[in-house]
């Protein structure tokens, strides 16, 4: 195929260049009635190329087969029987992977270091979860990927379980042994989903961790978004092999998906292939360079430590991907909720991940000298500024034991039954009735169906008083809990 090509990009070229007009949806009509103060704010291009996907962009049949050419170059691309575009973030992608594996029920293994889009596929299916212990690091109170051998174990378990569902890389960057983790599901004829939503760029360089397809997943989730130059949202699901049905797997995704995609997304996700076709080599040597720059000049600033080859090891993690610049903020005696507001207030820059001890800045390939410098004298001026901001308020961290939460009943009846409110310090040995998500990274502490203990609601009270954010609770105070009623 023609990989200088970008179908959806030229054809809205095309649009523009044939002067169409419609009287259809969107209402703004390209931007011609929206209000001068929006177009002001977002910009006119941007309401220009918020074009109809259907009877629009292509014709009433879609006979062009813009999206069609555009997923199909994709998968050439990165050496996939099929991609799929999504809208609607790699949280949709998922859940229709979910879906499409499993039929709707029986049992799934996944790993408990999973995104809470994970949760809401089993909520919304009904499916059995049979968690895959992550391989804990007590020291540094991470959660890495499941090792092999624990896939294998869980198997052994739960033998009628439809697929396996790993995450790969973490938020802090870590990854699995997917090609062990695939062999293990590939003698019993199971299929491997592997969420990727930080991993869209892995398939054109070598010097990063191995994609997941390359490694023998079936299904690969990603998010152009985080570690690619796509607009939020954009998502893509990959399928190789013949273990999952192509047709139900779009179905699936079609059930889930809104009717009303934007073309924008589409076209992002379309010219940020072609990109990495033609340049992205180049750009992920060239931003490797720079983060190792970075990483080593951080590491050198007193008070603060980057991690690197502590996150790799037989029992954690089998690779990770540097350009997740996990700084651990300990030693200057604040908290990384601290240091990620201070930075916000003061140098109004903006970290993603943040903890009671680190937070990480993430690297992509659009950055430069002028970004790693704006990051370096940022943290500089932290490191000499925490010595006068507030104590900080500390968090009491449960055991890897502690964390893991018995299962107790499917996470969509608890989700969906009877339910009652109880003060915090009643819900230690109840059933959980929602999940308890502090975020970022996303990942779940409590599931709904899980029986909720007492270090687990003394870590998460605890670090609410020290700046976690927990949006998903219905007491983001974590005063009250929703428990299943008794």
């Amino acid at each position: 195929m023609d990989q200088t090509a970008a179908p959806i990009l030229d054809a809205m070229t095309e649009y523009h260049q044939l002067s169409r007009y419609g009287y259809t949806p969107p209402g703004h009509r390209q931007g011609r009635g929206a209000d001068p103060r929006t177009l002001a704010a977002l910009g006119t291009d941007v309401f220009r190329n918020d074009l109809l996907a259907t009877a629009g962009l292509d014709d009433r049949s879609s006979s062009q087969g813009y999206l069609e050419q555009a997923q199909a170059l994709m998968a050439e691309a990165v050496g996939a029987d099929h991609a799929f575009f999504s809208t609607c973030g790699s949280s949709l992608s998922v859940k229709a992977a979910i879906l499409a594996v499993t039929r709707g029920e029986g049992e799934l293994l996944i790993g408990r270091d999973a995104h809470k889009s994970v949760t809401a596929g089993l909520v919304l299916s009904g499916l059995q979860p049979r968690w895959v212990r992550p391989s804990w690091d007590a020291r540094l109170h991470l959660a890495h990927p499941p090792s092999p051998d624990d896939v294998e174990k869980m198997w052994q378990r739960y033998p009628d379980a439809s697929a396996a569902l790993i995450t790969s890389p973490t938020p802090y960057g870590t990854c699995a042994d997917i090609a062990a983790i695939a062999d293990v599901c590939h003698r019993r004829g199971k299929p491997l989903i592997i969420d990727e939503a930080w991993g869209a760029h892995l398939p054109f360089h070598d010097d990063l961790p191995t994609w997941a397809m390359d490694a023998g997943a079936d299904v690969c989730v990603v998010s152009v978004h985080k570690m690619g130059m796509g607009l939020e949202q954009g998502s893509i699901y990959h399928l190789q092999g013949d273990l999952v049905d192509p047709v139900r797997l779009k179905q699936c995704a079609d059930v889930l998906a809104t009717t009303s995609a934007n073309v924008l997304l589409y076209g992002a996700m379309d010219g940020w292939r072609r990109q990495m076709v033609q340049d992205g080599r180049a750009m992920i040597s060239a931003a490797l360079d720079l983060v190792h720059r970075t990483r080593d000049r951080i590491d050198a600033m007193p008070g603060l430590h980057v991690l690197g080859d502590e996150l790799i090891g037989s029992e954690a993690s089998h690779d990770f991907d540097p350009l997740h610049i996990l700084i651990d903020v300990s030693e200057l005696g604040i908290s990384g909720y601290q240091a990620a507001d201070w930075l916000r207030e003061n140098a109004r820059l903006d970290v993603g991940l943040n903890d009671p001890t680190r937070i990480e800045a993430t690297f992509s390939l659009a950055d430069s000298e002028a970004s790693a410098d704006l990051l370096a004298d940022a943290l500089a001026a932290l490191s000499q500024a925490a010595p006068a901001l507030p104590e900080n308020s500390p968090v009491s961290r449960p055991t890897p034991g502690e964390l893991e939460l018995d299962t107790v009943v499917r996470p969509r009846d608890a989700f969906f039954g009877p339910v009652e409110v109880v003060p915090a310090d009643e819900a230690p040995g109840r059933i959980a009735a929602e999940q308890i998500t502090p975020y970022p990274p996303g990942v779940p502490v409590i599931l709904p169906g899980e029986r909720i203990n007492e270090p687990v609601m003394r870590y998460l009270r605890t670090g609410v008083e020290a700046g976690m954010v927990i949006p998903d609770a219905a007491d983001s105070s974590l005063g009250t809990v929703r428990v299943v009623r008794e």
